[in-house]
Order: structure tokens, then sequence, then C-alpha cells
């Protein structure tokens, strides 16, 4: 039987995808073609994952009035918040969950990105 392998990719209607490219680049490192190109391949860790999880409001979105949010997996979210604060972005919070590390800010569009390092399989996280 066929099968999802995984996350193909977030699409969005922005005013202007050039300028935003150019954001992701600029500040998050990421970048391509047509948008920023995250290659699984160079996941390290234990049992990396993604997830597509739905949710009945967008109230953990906010303060971004967008109804979806952006999770990005990082490999260091100290350094990497440290990297966005250097560039004058605001975090808007940041959080250690046990099985990941996350910390939130909005992008040059109004999307909220939440940045997840991740420290246990996804068996782990949902132990509880």
């Amino acid at each position: 039987m066929a099968k999802i392998t995984g996350l193909g990719g977030i699409f969005h209607v922005v005013k202007d995808p050039a300028a935003t490219r150019a954001w992701y680049q600029e500040y998050l490192g990421i970048g391509g073609e047509y948008g920023p190109i995250l290659k699984w391949s160079e996941e390290a860790g234990e049992d990396p994952y993604s997830l597509v999880g739905p949710f009945t409001s967008n109230e953990y979105f906010q303060p971004s009035s967008k109804e979806f949010m952006i999770n990005l997996r990082v490999d260091d979210i100290d350094g990497m918040v440290a990297q966005l604060r250097d560039k004058g972005i605001e975090i808007l919070g940041e959080v250690d969950e046990g099985y990941g590390k996350f910390a939130w800010f909005l992008d040059c569009d109004g999307v909220k990105i939440e940045l997840w390092q991740q420290i246990e399989g996804p068996d782990a996280a949902n132990s509880d």
C-alpha cells in the first residue's frame, strides 16, 4: 500500500513572494527558487518527525491573525534565538517542554513561526 512519507511543503498567499523569500534567506538562512527548502535527510537526532496538527481555533497562533502557523525544526534553539535577536527579531516567548524546546516570533508577513528543537522521539512525547 502507498504511504505518506513526510511533509512536502507549506504554501500560503503573501503580498510579495520575492520579499518573503528574501526575508527567510536573510533571517533564517533558508532559501530556494520557490521558497525555503528544508532537507529532512540532513536531520540528526533520535527518530526525527514532523507533525500535522489540527486546532479548533487560532488562539495558539496569536498574535498572528493567520489561520496557520509554521513550525521549523532547529538543531540549537538557544543559538537560533540569539541569532534572531541579534538581527532585531522580537522573540514572543520560549519554553522547554521536556520532549522539546520551543520559541516563537512573527515573520515579515505576520505569520507566527514556532521553532522546535526535538529532545525526545514521538513515543516519549506522547507518553504523558
